[in-house]
């Protein structure tokens, strides 16, 4: 039997994110592995989650807190997480998602950088540590920052759920109760400056002008860092996780123009619904996706075109645009980490 210990300090953080439903994912795929003990380690939800959350980070800088010491292997799916504890001789793993704190400048305080910059350091000199990335652009940047190649530990995603989406009948008397009764396009994610938001209700609006079948533009998720103009845009918030799923099914058209991304959940958890996809060219998930719309999420009119392009699909190309994400599944995610470590 090998343990694994993994840091869950990101399901205790006010926003979770990506980060978190990553981290839920891997571990029901390392759940689901014979010869597996896996022990999830650190704050979780519940009242005090914030100040325990601060605690583990500010140890983690210097001590392995809390991580079992039995385990075989220790991953932090974040660089706030620990980069050492577990038995003599564990393998340990940081995952790196993106470098968002330089790359745009909204997307994080001048806090958040200084904490990014150090931890990326420590990462670094940590030469014995293993990285996981799910991009290959971004590896490329790794080893230009002093990260030895051989280190590099490419993973996947998943796009399944054990959720169960709220029904269609039921979605469609919500959205009609908020003044939504026909159809509407989609964009799910925390309101802030990096997902783009602004270009993109600019582009839908310019678009919906001559094609009333995009419906309007309908923003799910929670308010992040940062002020956002979403235009005309119907904003419903943070919602369930059944009917985000649900709302993705029945979607005209879902959009995810982020300016960057690590790797970008939303657009092939919205093609394993089979709803059709306009995404940033740069999104890593769907980079190589021939059943999503690609477009530079700098160009209001290129996104504006891609809206059309990808309710142009309609419903008739549903199936191919599950079949196109098949393989990314939390059990395959467990696997590339397996393999890694």
């Amino acid at each position: 039997m090998r343990t694994v210990a993994v840091a869950t300090d990101q399901l205790a953080r006010r926003q979770p994110g990506g980060i978190g439903t990553y981290v839920r994912g891997l571990l029901r795929g390392l759940a689901g592995i014979e010869g597996l003990d896996v022990r999830p380690f650190g704050p979780r939800p519940g009242t005090g989650a914030h100040l325990r959350v601060a605690l583990a980070t500010a140890a983690w800088a210097k001590v392995p807190w809390e991580v079992p010491r039995d385990a075989d292997v220790v991953h932090a799916p974040s660089l706030a997480g620990p980069v050492g504890g577990g038995r003599a001789g564990a393998v340990h793993s940081v995952a790196v998602h993106d470098l968002l704190w330089r790359d745009v400048a909204d997307a994080s305080t001048s806090r958040g950088r200084r904490f990014h910059e150090a931890r990326l350091r420590r990462l670094v000199e940590h030469d014995e540590v293993r990285v996981v990335t799910t991009s290959p652009r971004l590896g490329d940047r790794l080893v230009a920052e002093g990260v030895a190649a051989e280190r590099l530990v490419p993973v996947r995603l998943g796009a399944d759920e054990e959720t169960v989406p709220a029904p269609a009948a039921q979605m469609r008397v919500y959205l009609a109760d908020h003044g939504i009764p026909g159809p509407f396009t989609l964009a799910v994610g925390t309101r802030e400056p990096r997902k783009n938001l602004e270009r993109l209700a600019r582009a839908h609006a310019a678009a919906l002008a001559d094609h009333d079948e995009l419906g309007p533009l309908v923003l799910v998720g929670p308010a992040g860092w940062g002020a956002v103009d979403t235009g005309d845009a119907r904003v419903l918030g943070e919602l369930p996780r059944s009917w985000v799923l649900g709302l993705l099914a029945v979607a005209t058209v879902v959009a995810y123009v982020p300016l960057d991304e690590g790797w970008g959940l939303p657009p092939i958890e919205a093609l394993r619904a089979g709803a059709p996809v306009v995404a940033s060219a740069t999104t890593p998930s769907v980079a190589a996706n021939p059943e999503a719309v690609l477009v530079d999420p700098l160009d209001v009119d290129a996104i504006a075109a891609g809206l059309v392009a990808a309710a142009a699909r309609g419903s008739a190309g549903r199936e191919a645009r599950r079949a196109s994400v098949a393989d990314l599944t939390w059990h395959q995610c467990a696997l590339d980490h397996l393999a890694g470590w």
